[in-house]
């Protein structure tokens, strides 16, 4: 169950927020027209077929956006960080969503007011661009994905999962440790492929030494061998 809360700033005063640069009377617009609400790990965040509240900005944590497909196997099509939005396409679109939202970690979601926002960008065409750019940079990321996932065998898709996971959202203090742990199934659902392919291949690059395993923690011990991998597809 979502618990709300008062106020949450990140979304729109972070230096990373496309909305940083806006004028006090135009962040009051937002700061009128948002809600922010906390989710548990596990918890969902829209499911697919839902109609889109308005612009969701994750403040805190990390979430997936899978689609559902034969019997009911997942297939992760995004992982999103602070500070991004989620769900956005089905928004300009008009259209309800065509995939789910998971909390993996414990999460803070803010939903700005779709009517709102729409004013927004027809009053200030920097913001119009900044959003633009976003969906294109998004677009770009999907069509490399989609040759990822259907031309690359398995090792390849697998490096090139560990590989996003890492530009995503970095490491740990100890810079080899990806600072995110998902299980078993998770990857294999990023990566296209059986969850007992996904241990498989993890052991294989764990005694190659590519990767240290520890649980749910993936350390990279070459990260110059994993992408020599994933170019290899």
């Amino acid at each position: 169950m979502l618990r709300k809360i008062e106020k949450c700033d990140n979304c729109l005063e972070n230096k990373k927020s496309i909305f940083t640069n806006l004028t006090p009377r135009e962040k009051e617009i937002l700061y009128t027209n948002h809600i922010c609400s906390r989710y548990k790990k596990n918890e969902i965040i829209f499911k697919e077929g839902d109609r889109p509240p308005g612009l969701i900005c994750l403040s805190e944590g990390k979430v997936k956006i899978f689609t559902e497909g034969i019997s009911g196997r997942e297939q992760i099509v995004r992982l999103a960080k602070p500070i991004g939005f989620i769900g956005f396409r089905a928004l300009f679109a008009e259209e309800n969503y065509i995939a789910s939202a998971v909390a993996i970690e414990d999460s803070i979601i803010c939903i700005i007011e779709k009517e709102s926002l729409m004013k927004l960008l027809r009053m200030n065409a920097q913001l119009a661009l900044s959003i633009i750019k976003y969906l294109a940079t998004e677009l770009g990321f999907s069509n490399k994905r989609t040759v990822t996932l259907t031309q690359k065998h398995i090792r390849g898709r697998l490096a090139e999962s560990l590989l996003f996971l890492i530009d995503t959202y970095g490491f740990e203090p100890d810079e080899q440790t990806i600072k995110v742990y998902l299980s078993r199934e998770d990857i294999a659902n990023l990566s296209n492929m059986t969850t007992s392919n996904a241990i498989r291949t993890l052991g294989s690059f764990a005694s190659e030494k590519v990767i240290g395993i520890e649980g749910r923690k993936i350390k990279i011990l070459s990260k110059e061998l994993l992408e020599k991998i994933s170019d290899m597809g």
